[in-house]
């Protein structure tokens, strides 16, 4: 039984024909080995003057075309956007020994039918919705009552409509968020996170809705361990590491308590914190070993993390925590997967904060999807750090002064700066 079938949730897959064109080059890397009929390749290993092409880009149409590409290179970039009409519709990205599992092929195409601005009133309601229920749902679980399945579906769907509607307004208002709980806001950032990254792999619908419900439920373990370790300041025990690391077990016994039997919201459960390099816990599994809902809620959770502030730490970045979990693929975590989630979130994700070039501190409010480094930001500060008493909306790439543009200098931790943002959200 499917989470799907556990909440009455129809499976089916969505597919965004119309809304917003964009014009976004979304670049994969694949080798050639795994090229297939249908790809359009925009970038090779090397110059396209060192190529027998005369134009930079190739429809895959043949398996000629692909012999001699594979004869010239090791590796291509491709474009996901170009795909040829019945090309092959799957996710490039899964190792050999993932392909049985189906339900990770990529089976739709998701464009935004709204921009943020639109959007950001529904997702303020499913965030606010989303914070309530959850916190019911842990004080549930931590008094001992079994998990509402009820109160999951209330919390995930809403979740997931408005990520499926605009990829960033639900991350956007997140991270204007006050976040004093850690575990309650780690499970609202895990979930957002899992919903956009399955929405950016083009996962049928119930698939990010079961990815989804897996980010926000792997840890809720934790609500049956001591709360001195959860709030402990400095290294473990090796016995209390033991404890701590026992949330894994409990988390299983919750969920399915709960009723909920889906294969990919347990495996997310039981495996986010196993490791590529088989480092991880809590049965040391590595490579392939690892369920897919596994290894990408172990990317999702590393770095939601990190971005957190943590009892035992400072928060980093996100652009940092970025850079961490890349510099950890094909160890921690699985390559194309990393890279994956690096095209998905952008150089500077939504919610992150920024220092512009004029000292002002901003919130990454919508990715350009043509120009990365210039998204649309939110301005919450003057150029000296004072709060605004009103914030107002700056598109960098758009700007009416071409001679004197504003840039994003440096990406900044949530607590780099003491500005509440969390106001916004009632007049959103």
């Amino acid at each position: 039984m499917t989470t799907a079938e556990a909440l009455n949730w129809p499976s089916s897959t969505h597919r965004c024909n119309g809304g917003l064109v964009t014009t976004e080059l979304e670049q994969i890397r694949v080798d050639t080995a795994d090229l297939v009929v249908g790809m359009y390749v925009c970038g090779l290993d090397r110059p396209w003057e060192e190529s027998p092409y005369p134009l930079q880009g190739i429809e895959v149409r043949t398996d000629e075309d692909i012999r001699a590409l594979r004869e010239l290179c090791k590796f291509v970039y491709i474009d996901r956007r170009r795909e040829l009409a019945g090309g092959h519709r799957r996710l490039l990205t899964l190792a050999q020994g993932d392909r049985r599992e189906k339900r990770f092929l990529r089976g739709a195409a998701y464009a935004d039918t709204v921009h943020v601005p639109e959007e950001v009133p529904k997702a303020r309601v499913a965030l606010q919705a989303t914070c309530e229920l959850l916190d019911r749902i842990y004080a549930d679980v931590a008094s001992g009552r079994e998990l509402s399945v009820e109160y999951v579906e209330q919390v995930v769907r809403p979740l997931v409509a408005s990520v499926l509607r605009s990829a960033d307004a639900f991350l956007f208002l997140e991270g204007m968020r006050q976040h004093d709980n850690y575990t309650y806001s780690h499970a609202i950032g895990c979930g957002a996170l899992a919903a956009a990254f399955g929405r950016h792999l083009g996962l049928p619908e119930d698939t990010i809705l079961s990815l989804a419900t897996g980010g926000l439920l792997m840890d809720v373990g934790k609500t049956r361990l001591p709360e001195r370790l959860l709030k402990h300041v400095g290294p473990l025990w090796p016995k209390e590491m033991e404890v701590v690391r026992g949330h894994v077990a409990h988390g299983l016994d919750i969920v399915r308590g709960g009723g909920i039997q889906d294969p990919d919201v347990l495996d997310a459960v039981r495996t986010h914190h196993e490791r590529y390099d088989g480092s991880g816990y809590p049965d040391h599994l590595a490579g392939d070993a690892i369920p897919m809902a596994g290894r990408l809620l172990a990317i999702i959770d590393s770095y939601d993390a990190m971005c957190s502030v943590r009892p035992h730490r400072a928060a980093v970045s996100r652009h940092k925590a970025m850079h961490e979990i890349y510099r950890a693929r094909d160890t921690l975590y699985q390559a194309e997967l990393v890279e994956q989630f690096q095209v998905c979130l952008g150089v500077y994700p939504t919610g992150s904060r920024v220092e512009l070039s004029t000292g002002e501190v901003a919130v990454v409010m919508e990715q350009n999807l043509v120009r990365r480094l210039r998204p649309s930001v939110l301005l919450i500060s003057t150029p000296d750090k004072q709060p605004l008493e009103k914030f107002r909306v700056l598109d960098l790439l758009n700007q009416a002064d071409a001679d004197d543009r504003i840039e994003i200098t440096r990406a900044l931790a949530i607590d780099d700066y003491d500005i509440d943002t969390a106001g916004f959200l009632a007049t959103a």
